[in-house]
């Protein structure tokens, strides 16, 4: 199973986004949906699936976390 992850937009490069997970960060492509710096984004497979509220990426992150405890 894969699982999506959410994290923060830092930069933008061309068609790339430089995404923040709990202080890592690694680049995404955004050609999938529109972003700007300081969206939370789902990054799937290197590529930028969505767009979320803060709060939102920040429940998932703390589900995620329990779940690798």
């Amino acid at each position: 199973m894969c699982v999506a992850i959410p994290g923060k937009v830092v930069e933008i490069r061309d068609n790339k986004a430089i995404i923040e997970f709990s202080g890592n960060q690694v680049e995404a492509y955004i050609g999938l949906v529109n972003v700007k710096v300081g969206d939370y984004a789902l990054v799937h497979a290197g590529c930028v699936i969505q767009t979320m509220k803060q709060t939102e990426a920040e429940e998932i992150a703390e589900l995620m976390g329990g779940l690798a405890e």
